[in-house]
């Protein structure tokens, strides 16, 4: 009797594991895939936005015609680096510390970041490109079944992206814009813009990264797949196949909407700062007769990221693969490009913070523009509901949308959160409002819906101090200290092709600059020896 009820245990003790691996095996096998595509400095300019100047988005604007495009979508970051870390991580800066920082999984490897959510639930992680900052150390490996790096140099050099070096084709004269023409350029390629010959498409990087995710919609795949693909354009230099830049008609292009005495109202401790910015660059350009032409440069380089993106979109549609995928489009933040007198991102206003933010795929309704205020710190909890991945250990503080998704019509709005770049800076905006906060003193109001470009500060009305004290609860009450910052040459330790940060024990060495100078002059000061 003993033993047959040892038999009976053990045979109920294999069905029973036998029934739960092939449940295991049926939800791994009916998990959505997901295709994951970042675009950089891509601001609401996008067709299917409707904002002006508009740029040529067909493969966007088509993605957000059989999906939903969110049109009130804010960043959790006011730049790449800080964006980045909170899409991955789930948490913002004021949690993590990284305000102006990506490396959250060095100081908290605690911490699992998206793509670890997805290989723990038996999902193929395949990675490629701008997915997280672009310096060297600042790519968090872990997770990943392939991520790939276009030449082996990259993978010896701390997996520095490097989207413009000696293998990528580069305008000439350089540099190429009215802005450098004749300078030595010193600090990146800032306000540089130019075409390549379209002969030259298939050499850049963002090509090369989009053929590369093109590849594998081709293979077959046993298990669901996370792919994520991060595009450099639209971020400066604004170089392009010179077809996209023939899209446009430059002088046709609209510039804008400006007030002159914008600034006048805004709090002591940022009109210094602001009417510097302007006079540096905005200033700058318009006296040289060069606005349209700097945006000219910018919307080429969005419609070729559009194309780009098309290119995946395409295979997508040919694949086995296309009834049972999930594609979100994202870009880490907006871009001024003359509003307030701004060039670039770096502001707690709408230019930074609103962004495309387009989902399509199983679950999700068709061609619905929804304008309820989300964050891009949804996307990870969103992706770990509608692919039953297994919850992070840390704390999500994102919002899931995917009821939103599937029934954009019954979601309520809400008051999204964006920290700046110290502890305690932040704006708050909902449908109605943006409050922004430097400190106690320190304060802008704006009703946007009445006032949609922020040009009045309604931050000193004392028939407002009702709505900033609602707006105030949604900001935390407690913000961490900046993470620690860490030097690349000092901290950086490379291991073959993978590499780890270590305080003091550095062997990094960065690769020399790649500047292609036409001018023998700026050539020869290029050589030079530099400390």
């Amino acid at each position: 009797m003993k033993l047959m009820n040892i038999i009976h245990r053990l045979l109920f003790s294999i069905v029973v594991f036998t029934t739960t691996c092939i449940g295991q095996l049926v939800a791994a096998n009916t998990r959505p895939n997901v295709v994951f595509l970042a675009v950089d400095d891509m601001n609401d300019f996008v067709g299917c936005l409707e904002s002006r100047p508009g740029a040529i988005t067909p493969n966007i604007d088509r993605l957000a015609a059989r999906g939903v495009c969110f049109t009130n979508a804010h960043t959790a970051g006011v730049f790449c680096a800080p964006s980045r870390a909170t899409i991955f991580s789930g948490q913002y800066a004021s949690t993590t510390g990284c305000y102006m920082t990506p490396n959250y999984f060095v100081h908290h490897p605690e911490i699992e970041s998206l793509q670890m959510s997805f290989a723990k639930a038996g999902y193929t992680t395949l990675g490629a490109g701008k997915l997280f900052h672009h310096p060297a150390g600042a790519i968090d490996q872990r997770g990943w079944t392939t991520f790939f790096l276009r030449n082996q140099f990259q993978r010896e050099g701390g997996w520095a992206l490097e989207s413009w070096s000696s293998d990528t084709p580069v305008p000439q004269p350089f540099p190429n814009s009215v802005y450098n023409k004749g300078k030595e350029i010193t600090g990146g390629l800032f306000l540089e813009w130019g075409a390549v010959s379209n002969e030259q498409e298939e050499e850049m990087a963002d090509t090369i990264r989009s053929n590369w995710a093109v590849d594998q919609l081709k293979r077959k795949h046993d298990k669901p797949f996370f792919l994520a693909c991060g595009f450099y354009a639209p971020h400066y230099p604004n170089y392009c196949p010179q077809k996209y830049f023939d899209l446009y008609d430059r002088d046709a292009i609209e510039t804008p909407a400006f007030k002159e005495d914008d600034l006048a109202d805004l709090p002591q401790k940022i009109i210094k700062q602001r009417q510097n910015r302007k006079k540096q660059h905005y200033d700058k350009l318009v006296a040289m007769g060069a606005w349209k032409d700097a945006l000219h440069g910018y919307l080429a380089c969005t419609s070729y990221a559009d194309a780009m993106v098309g290119r995946i979109l395409d295979a997508l549609a040919a694949s086995p693969y296309a009834d049972n995928t999930i594609v979100v489009l994202w870009s880490d933040h907006g871009y001024h490009l003359g509003e307030k007198g701004q060039w670039g991102k770096h502001t707690l206003w709408e230019r930074t913070s609103n962004v495309p933010f387009v989902w399509a795929g199983p679950g999700v309704a068709k061609g619905v523009r929804c304008d309820v205020t989300v964050s891009l710190i949804d996307i990870y909890p969103t992706l770990v509901e509608t692919c039953n991945l297994p919850a992070p250990r840390q704390e999500l503080e994102g919002v899931s949308l995917a009821s939103t998704l599937q029934y954009p019509g019954d979601a309520k709005d809400r008051t999204v959160y964006l920290p700046y770049m110290n502890p305690g800076e932040y704006t708050v905006m909902n449908r109605d409002w943006r409050f922004i906060h430097y400190d106690d003193k320190n304060q802008e109001l704006y009703n946007v819906k009445e006032d949609p470009h922020e040009w009045d500060n309604l931050a000193s009305d004392p028939q407002q101090a009702d709505v900033i004290a609602r707006l105030r609860e949604s900001a935390p009450k407690k913000f961490a200290d900046p993470e620690p910052k860490l030097n690349a040459r000092r901290d950086l330790v490379v291991e073959g092709e993978s590499f780890c940060w270590e305080k003091g024990e550095g062997n990094y060495v960065p690769h020399p600059k790649y500047l292609p100078y036409t001018d023998p002059a700026l050539k020869q000061e290029q050589s030079k020896p530099r400390r």
